[in-house]
């Protein structure tokens, strides 16, 4: 089950703020022996935050969402996420009860909107301020604001998504070969390592070389521990068999 991020915001796409969420999820999931498959950026578009919604759905993935359930008119995630699963929004009575005590007769009429959910949705406990996020489906929506996001993702992973957690995750070995040519002298040997060891990823990435630093290609080899040591093996043994080529260790798990 592939797990991915949606980070959601005008303000992230016009460089008002930077985002911090990309890596500090990756941390997450990391300490937990999850990889993050993919992430995609949106802005506050209803339509295109549902259409990836619903990709991620139709593939069965595990959706981490960060921004836009607020209440005021530019957070469109919750109307979006209702849209992505074919829901009505609806007032969820468990999440208006949170506010109702929290904010008393301040509550009405604009902050029980934060309670207006996609039907069906569970709540996702807020530590900060207690409004929650919610989730449906394998789907999970948080506040954009990091000191309330990070520990109801921690929440997620820990108490929804245990099933997850890795205890052997796959791990990388990453090496950099000097004299090997262009990326493209090696087409074949690539293809032929990934051809053998199907369960591993292989990823290259070239430095064309300056006066203080030699040509080179940093090459990582990433799955299982048994197939990627196997793999790596493999592909260095037939890499300095093509010649005058010096290999440097980097990342060993």
């Amino acid at each position: 089950m592939a797990v991915g991020l949606l980070i959601v915001g005008d303000e992230l796409l016009s460089g008002k703020r930077p985002d911090k969420h990309l890596p500090k999820v990756i941390e997450l999931l990391n300490v937990r022996g999850i990889s993050l498959e993919w992430a995609h950026f949106a802005g506050d578009d209803e339509l295109q935050i549902a259409e990836l919604i619903r990709a991620a759905r139709t593939r069965g993935d595990v959706l981490l969402s960060c921004g836009g359930i607020g209440g005021t008119p530019d957070d469109r995630t919750r109307q979006a996420a209702a849209r992505a699963f074919d829901v009505p929004i609806a007032r969820h009575p468990e999440a208006l009860a949170i506010i109702e005590r929290q904010y008393g007769e301040k509550a009405w009429p604009n902050r029980v909107l934060m309670a207006d959910f996609p039907l069906g949705a569970g709540l996702i406990p807020n530590p900060v301020n207690n409004i929650a996020g919610f989730h449906i489906g394998n789907c999970y929506f948080v506040p954009g604001f990091p000191e309330m996001a990070w520990p109801m993702l921690e929440w997620v992973l820990d108490e929804r998504l245990q099933a997850l957690h890795n205890a052997e995750p796959p791990v990388e070995f990453t090496f950099r070969a000097y004299g090997s040519g262009g990326e493209g002298d090696l087409i074949d040997l690539m293809e032929a390592t990934l051809s053998a060891y199907p369960p591993i990823k292989l990823a290259s990435l070239p430095f064309r070389g300056t006066p203080e630093r030699e040509r080179h290609i940093e090459f990582g080899i990433k799955g299982p521990k048994a197939d990627a040591e196997a793999a790596t093996r493999w592909f260095r043994e037939r890499l300095l068999a093509r010649g005058d080529i010096r290999i440097e260790d980097l990342l060993q798990p």
